[in-house]
């Protein structure tokens, strides 16, 4: 997709005399452990850079430059982190809808946000959004908070890969592969894992 594309939905809201529009976007709703993580960014009206995506269409070291890029230059950008024991008690649905308005409500308190670009999932939240079916690849703003939210949590796997290194976190970020569920079975559960996520309600369970 070219990056014009990607200004669809901004300029549309430009046009209308909109100015300060946030992208939010989340990561983490599949891993066993660790929190979900999502990201509200405003880009000024010049922001360009060319390449940018979904994050899970970028390579690493892609994702790292565009993170540093975009930090730069953003107008505001914050993260909203919703941890374990509250997916585990509300649902990661929801979970993530407290982490999206937590990063929302961080903006607000810095710039009057006018409207807000949500990857995929509705909010009911007092400033007007719009809610774009994989947004991360239809919307300048979701893509970039989907790679200041993917690089975020990677760097929270790596801090944990360096902690419990027999876990290969590094490796699947805590997604539920075959190594990861062989690490489990072999180390046990260590702190942070979701206990009503299946693979770690089986281990819990004895199964």
């Amino acid at each position: 997709m070219e990056i014009c594309d990607l200004y669809r939905y901004e300029k549309e809201l430009y046009a209308k005399g909109i100015k300060y529009i946030g992208g939010v976007d989340e990561v983490g709703r599949g891993p066993l452990i660790g929190p979900v993580v999502t990201a509200c960014v405003v880009l000024p009206l010049d922001f360009k850079l060319e390449g940018l995506t979904d994050s899970k269409k970028l390579s690493e070291k892609k994702r790292d430059m565009f993170y540093k890029y975009i930090m730069e230059h953003a107008i505001a950008c914050e993260v909203g982190i919703i941890g374990p024991d509250i997916i585990d008690e509300v649902n990661i649905y929801e979970a993530t809808k407290l982490a999206m308005k937590q990063a929302i409500d961080k903006v607000s308190n810095k710039i009057k946000l006018e409207h807000v670009l949500i990857d995929a999932m509705p909010l009911e939240i007092d400033i007007p959004s719009t809610s774009i079916i994989k947004g991360d690849a239809k919307s300048i703003s979701i893509a970039a908070a989907s790679v200041i939210a993917k690089v975020t949590r990677d760097k929270m796997m790596y801090d944990l890969d360096i902690k419990y290194p027999q876990y290969g976190f590094k490796n699947h970020k805590g997604y539920p592969t075959k190594k990861h569920i062989e690490a489990i079975n072999k180390y046990g559960l260590i702190e942070g894992y979701r206990k009503t996520y299946g693979p770690v309600k089986d281990i819990i369970g004895g199964k």
